[in-house]
């Protein structure tokens, strides 16, 4: 066989086995998601912080209980990143980037916006990801190469011609986030609301990145973030069209310290409104 058509047959069958993982991977996100999901009701309280971490930690715990044996078992040599907080890039090799509650304290306020995420990530790139809302449901996944897609439903970024008809989001600073860092987020949110349609304000990143994918509004940008927070959002927006930078419009990598993801016809704009 010629050495084209081997590479093509090798290239082939990884996509084919990539495909089936991701298919046990989102079969196991949902399980997690639905222990999550019975977990949902009144509010949480709390009256410190440290009693606020130990229930942050509980809904961590039911999840990656369900989760993380599942997913070792699916990839028995893939490490786990165990700090689901930090960023950066990751040694070579094939990581588990999971977010088990992404949105927790939410979660814990009686908000329905959260969700249950598990990315694998190959050598710094994410090969696949899921993303499942137990609330209403709804499954997203993306397979590199393979498109962007929801409950089986393929995705694509907005249409929208320019920044001004567009909605935009941002998510809010870390409570211990540097006060440079913060005030640069207060300083982009102003210019945003000069330039674009719509702001919206909130957490998790996670869910403004899949309405980026999923054409309902039109970028997302977030100075500094998390793995957790980023990659499953990078793979879902860049697989259904869009384009993922950093604020300046340089390539995104875990080491950035800004992040953009937006339609193709409003990127630019938003990259010059975000440089100001």
């Amino acid at each position: 066989m010629p050495e084209s058509m081997r590479n093509t047959s090798a290239a082939t069958a990884a996509v084919a086995s990539d495909a089936d993982l991701l298919a046990q991977t989102e079969i196991a996100v949902r399980a997690a998601g639905a222990a999550l999901r019975d977990r949902f009701g009144d509010v949480v309280p709390y009256r410190t912080f440290e009693e606020l971490m130990r229930a942050l930690a509980a809904n961590d715990d039911a999840v990656l209980d369900i989760l993380r044996p599942r997913l070792t078992a699916l990839r028995p040599d893939a490490r786990w990143v165990e700090e689901e907080l930090e960023g950066g890039a990751l040694p070579a090799g094939e990581w588990w980037v999971v977010d088990p509650a992404e949105g927790n304290v939410n979660h814990l306020h009686g908000l329905p916006e959260w969700a249950v995420t598990a990315t694998l990530v190959r050598d710094n790139q994410p090969v696949l990801t899921v993303i499942h809302l137990p609330m209403t449901g709804e499954t997203y996944t993306a397979l590199a190469g393979a498109g962007a897609h929801l409950d089986g439903r393929p995705l694509h970024v907005s249409g929208t011609p320019e920044l001004g008809l567009s909605i935009v989001a941002t998510s809010q600073a870390r409570p211990d986030e540097d006060e440079k860092v913060v005030r640069r987020v207060g300083a982009s949110i102003t210019e945003m609301l000069v330039d674009a349609l719509v702001v919206r304000t909130s957490v998790p990143a996670t869910l403004h990145l899949l309405n980026v994918a999923a054409g309902r509004i039109e970028a997302f940008w977030q100075f500094a973030g998390a793995r957790a927070d980023l990659l499953p959002g990078v793979l879902l927006v860049t697989e259904a069209g869009g384009r993922v930078s950093d604020v300046e419009g340089r390539p995104w990598t875990p080491e950035s310290e800004s992040f953009l993801a937006a339609a193709p016809d409003v990127h630019a704009d938003a990259v010059a409104t975000l440089s100001r």
